[in-house]
């Protein structure tokens, strides 16, 4: 069989999602070719010779921008039998279904398409009528990356006024926490599976003799296995001294772990992401997040003690937020002398309610949300304060205009302050010394 696998946003990284069932399905003898639309144009000639066209949907994003993606396919092969997987392939079934897509795989989706792509192969009946979500534990083998587009062509690691090749890889699936607002816990439900440490190490082997100076794990959370972590990157560290990698952790796992974060250090991470989410507790017990401001705040102390470098991530609009703690929010990141490690769009994104979120458990977000909008893909919500919404709106626009502006993130900073505080800037916002930030140059994060 012929099998185009696509991709259409994977964070600005070359994606697993394509590289790992590639090597399934080579594996089985079938002809498998490889399209990211975030970096090329849709191979219409291989799309139109293909027998299954597979849609990688991990994100929001990539499974917004999917609906022309598949548009395109069925205009030029109408025969083409469509599938899709990925967490929010489960997510939104039904609407894929709408589109034309016949079989929805989530989880560990990997045997799952490949035993779909057997039975077509074979002239049965896929049998996939509904979204499968596989939690079994399966066998990985090596990702093939062989026909995905170079390294140069995704986002870059910046550091020091340079910039740096990224390759990215996973350790590891799924995730043992039930965030209320996390598009993994609907398919995941609480578990999470490690990728041995050598078919990843391998994987990271290939991609330095790719050209790859910096690995991004792209883990839900590193320290889900945090023995399985260590062994990794001190394997990796003794391999590769010079790579430096990047990862994923809860505010609740880096203060449970500590005395894993010298580790880290040692071994060459960069810099760590949190989905911090807000630093208001009554926000963050509404997500069941697991953490409390003075845990982030703690674990900000302890990265500049250790020199580790924390990019914390946030929704700072929620129905619970009001002004002032937006504000509150805005002045601790000055306090905290952490305006540089946070990317603006992070100041101006809004809770998303997809369906199967956690957060339609809460009675207050029932009452409150619009029907499923098949355009966005969410339930829709307003503020009880109208202009709280407004000033979402506003500084959305801001920061679309900044980032196409070439504005630094401190004078992004200084332009949200300016719209959504009543007080000036402290007078040395601008005058402190400060050590350049780590960060790879793809702004999004949904």
């Amino acid at each position: 069989m012929r099998v185009l696998l696509v991709s259409t946003y994977d964070l600005g990284r070359q994606p697993f999602g394509l590289a790992s069932p590639a090597a399934w399905l080579r594996a089985e003898g079938h002809t498998v070719g490889c399209a990211d639309l975030a970096v090329q144009p849709l191979p219409e000639a291989e799309a139109a010779q293909s027998d299954v066209v597979a849609f990688f949907l991990p994100m929001h994003t990539a499974t917004r921008l999917a609906a022309r993606a598949i548009a395109a396919v069925r205009a030029v092969n109408p025969r083409a039998r469509l599938a899709a997987y990925g967490h929010y392939a489960v997510l939104n079934a039904a609407w894929l279904r709408s589109l034309g897509v016949e079989a929805v795989f989530g989880g560990e989706f990997e045997a799952e398409l490949a035993r779909f792509v057997r039975r077509l192969e074979a002239g049965e009946d896929p049998l996939n009528h509904g979204p499968v979500v596989s939690l079994e534990r399966l066998a990985f083998p090596i990702p093939d990356r062989s026909t995905l587009p170079p390294l140069d062509r995704y986002a870059a690691l910046c550091v020091d006024g340079a910039r740096r090749r990224v390759g990215a890889t996973e350790a590891s699936r799924g995730c043992k926490h039930r965030c209320r607002h996390c598009p993994v816990v609907p398919v995941y439900q609480g578990a999470f599976r490690i990728v041995p440490v050598e078919v990843v190490l391998e994987d990271i082997r290939r991609q330095v003799a790719a050209g790859a100076e910096h690995i991004t794990f792209g883990d839900p959370d590193f320290f889900n296995g945090p023995a399985h972590a260590v062994r990794l990157v001190e394997a990796l560290h003794r391999e590769f001294p010079a790579l430096t990698y990047d990862v994923t952790i809860k505010i609740e796992h880096l203060r449970g772990h500590r005395e894993l974060l010298p580790v880290l250090r040692r071994t060459g991470c960069l810099f760590v992401t949190s989905a911090v989410e807000s630093v208001e507790d009554q926000v963050l017990r509404k997500l069941d997040k697991g953490h409390t401001r003075d845990d982030f705040v703690a674990v900000v102390e302890d990265f500049r003690r250790l020199g580790l470098t924390l990019a914390p991530t946030f929704v700072p609009f929620t129905p619970w937020t009001t002004r002032q703690g937006y504000q509150d929010l805005l002045r601790l990141l000055v306090e905290l002398d952490m305006v540089d490690a946070v990317a603006p769009i992070q100041l101006a994104l809004r809770l998303l309610i997809p369906e199967g979120s956690r957060l339609l458990e809460l009675d207050d977000v029932r009452a409150m949300v619009g029907p499923l909008d098949p355009a966005t893909l969410s339930y829709p919500w307003r503020h009880p304060d109208p202009g709280m919404d407004e000033l979402n709106r506003k500084l959305f626009r801001l920061v679309a205009e900044s980032e196409r502006s070439r504005a630094s993130r401190r004078q992004i900073f200084a332009a949200i302050w300016r719209e959504a505080c009543e007080e000036p800037l402290p007078g040395d916002f601008d005058l402190l010394p400060r050590a350049a930030v780590p960060y790879l140059n793809e702004p999004w994060y949904c």
